[in-house]
């Protein structure tokens, strides 16, 4: 048998290699997500050793601003001593034990906590490991219910139009970003799509959610008997480009799916834990979903855990003998993790100790008045913020709003410069993403916008003024 030397040598550590070594390994071994491989390979990749705070290190000691929270999920920053704590007090006792048909002690407090802070009526929790597992499962919860209460032909589902929910076969089908699931289309179901309210392209706040209201209300009266649920990303559809959900809207959303008798599933997986201002997004219209989607900063960042929240009627629906064949059959090898429990447990009492829900309400507030300068800007179409997530669409033409054509990758070459100045983020198209840590002072989030500032302003009109 061929033994890889290096698995036996301890003293052999990533410390023992050169960049131009590790960047020859990851070129080689390594396929990275949403990564047109053809461009990485020519490139110098950015290889991340530690990180300090709400920053993050590579391997020649250069430090970055984590302008997206490393994927929109970092809450307290890297490196949190009571995180760390956390985890290494419980890998002294069990690093993993299965739920399927017993319990572990972190997995279980973890469950009354989110359900004490989820919004009321939410009463019982199913774990997972990622979003994309956690919209799943909510899927097929919202298929399943109906059958077992023996109402039949609820099949279909409502999703909007750009909307991401993962990229397990579900969630795809339930996402409508051409670019990214078109490819997939022979794989998937199709669901019916409404619009999610666009008020910078769709005519303003008022015709934007008119148009959504009127679509859905009349998908509902012509086909609500045959839709078990509608999912929503609720106030900030996020790959979409940080659209925001102007307030009142998707409270009659619910309104009119519970008068269609059609389960809503809220997608809280970018939105929760803070995001926004509030816990969960769906609180900014007092809504409760039959079904909620959570995970990114759940653990503020560190261990992968999901968990899909019902209401009762959802479970009550599954709660049967036996013979009846009624159980949720879904699993996953992962699921309530005892590590990822733990330091879940203490990231929300830290959240908590710390008052870091109103810090990011009012942090939000700081945010939006260091953004609005850049609306100055020739080439800024619009800039949109909700707590502390924030896009900035970049147009071509201000006055007609005509956007850059896709091959001139404008968002990319923004991100690019913002890296060399030192600050991590990734665009959305044309849209540059700003989503730094929950913990980031004021300070930070303005030396993140000043880069950001500085990078929009080199790329799209020095840059073009120059080559005149």
């Amino acid at each position: 048998m061929l033994v890889n030397k290096y698995l036996l040598t301890k003293e052999v550590i990533w410390l023992s290699y050169s960049y131009s070594e590790l960047a020859a390994k990851n070129k080689q071994y390594l396929w990275h997500p949403f990564t047109q491989m053809k461009d990485y390979v020519a490139e110098e990749p950015l290889i991340i050793t530690r990180g300090e705070g709400i920053k993050l290190i590579d391997v020649n000691g250069r430090a970055y601003y984590d302008g997206f929270s490393s994927v929109w999920l970092n809450v307290h920053g890297h490196n949190v001593p009571e995180l760390n704590e956390a985890i290494i007090e419980q890998l002294g006792q069990v690093a993993h034990s299965t739920l399927l048909g017993m319990a572990n002690v972190p997995s279980i407090l973890l469950a009354e906590q989110l359900v004490r802070i989820a919004p009321p009526g939410l009463t019982k929790v199913f774990y997972s490991d990622n979003g994309a597992t956690a919209v799943e499962i909510a899927l097929k919860m919202a298929f399943q219910y109906w059958q077992n209460r023996g109402i039949a032909g609820k099949h279909s589902f409502i999703t909007m139009n750009n909307a991401y929910h993962g990229d397990t076969i579900g969630a795809t089908s339930v996402g409508a970003i051409p670019l990214y699931h078109q490819v997939y289309k022979p794989l998937l179901f199709s669901p019916h799509v409404i619009p999610y309210p666009y008020p910078y392209r769709d005519g303003g706040k008022s015709a934007a959610v008119e148009n959504t209201l009127e679509r859905l209300e009349r998908l509902l009266s012509e086909r609500g008997h045959e839709i078990a649920a509608m999912i929503v990303e609720p106030v900030v559809q996020g790959a979409g480009g940080m659209i925001i959900m102007p307030d009142g809207c998707l409270k009659k959303i619910a309104e009119l799916l519970q008068a269609y008798d059609v389960l809503l599933i809220a997608d809280e997986v970018a939105t929760g834990f803070g995001r926004t201002g509030k816990m969960f997004a769906c609180e900014h219209d007092e809504v409760v979903p039959d079904i909620m989607a959570v995970a990114k900063g759940i653990t503020g960042g560190y261990l992968p855990v999901a968990a899909t929240l019902v209401k009762e009627k959802i479970y009550d629906a599954f709660y049967a003998d036996y013979e009846e064949q009624k159980t949720f059959f879904h699993g996953h090898s992962f699921t309530g993790n005892p590590l990822g429990c733990a330091v879940a447990l203490a990231n929300l009492r830290l959240m908590e100790e710390r008052g870091l829900i109103a810090e990011v309400a009012a942090k939000a507030d700081v945010l939006q008045g260091m953004l609005a300068p850049l609306g100055d800007q020739p080439h800024v179409g619009e800039i949109r913020s909700k707590g502390l997530m924030a896009g900035i669409e970049l147009v071509r033409d201000k006055q007609t709003k005509e956007p850059y054509l896709w091959k001139e990758r404008i968002g990319v070459r923004v991100c690019q410069l913002a890296r060399e100045k030192g600050l991590l983020t990734r665009p959305l198209g044309n849209v540059i993403v700003l989503i730094p840590p929950l913990a980031s002072t004021n300070e930070e989030l303005s030396e993140m916008v000043q880069i950001l500032s500085e990078s929009i302003w080199e790329v799209t009109t020095q840059k073009a003024v120059e080559q005149l």
